[in-house]
């Protein structure tokens, strides 16, 4: 018996501790982007990609289907309607216009339209076409696709207020 016990010393000596089972599995570093429902290529970086959550995504859908032909500089279709617009409407991802603007006005500004904003004329009203949620889907992917990136702010504001 006391020959078994040496030997099984032994072995754990020569072979290292037994802990295939208690052993923990490394803890894995994650990247947003493993994580992230889908992704859109950094409009001033094609090499780049930006993840985006279930929401985002949602509003990526939607931005191609109507946004797109006067917020983007070229469509899947072709050149946009963009530059025929006056004034010019800013770049979906133009987060030096749009940034500064809070969800809620931005909400009503795709809501009621831009004349009801006093902004452009030209934007028309999408509240009848897309539900609240789709809306707010749009401006979550647009937050998410802006240059400079979007930072709230830590202060609630108003939702009639563009500033």
């Amino acid at each position: 018996m006391k020959w078994r016990v040496v030997l099984l010393i032994g072995a754990i000596a020569a072979f290292g501790p037994l802990e295939g089972c208690r052993r923990k599995p490394p803890a894995s570093e994650t990247k947003p982007a493993e994580n992230a429902y889908g992704a859109e290529p950094d409009w001033n970086d094609p090499l780049q990609t930006i993840p985006l959550n279930y929401e985002q995504t949602q509003g990526q859908r939607i931005f191609y289907a109507d946004c797109v032909w006067c917020h983007a500089s070229s469509t899947p279709a072709g050149p946009s309607n963009m530059s025929n617009l006056k004034p010019v409407p800013p770049l979906g991802n133009d987060g030096a216009a749009l940034n500064g603007l809070s969800d809620e006005f931005l909400q009503n500004l795709i809501t009621l339209g831009g004349g009801a904003m006093s902004k452009s004329a030209m934007m028309p009203p999408w509240g009848m076409t897309l539900k609240p949620e789709d809306i707010r889907a749009v401006i979550a992917f647009q937050r998410a696709i802006s240059q400079p990136p979007y930072h709230p702010s830590a202060r609630p504001r108003s939702q009639y207020s563009e500033k």
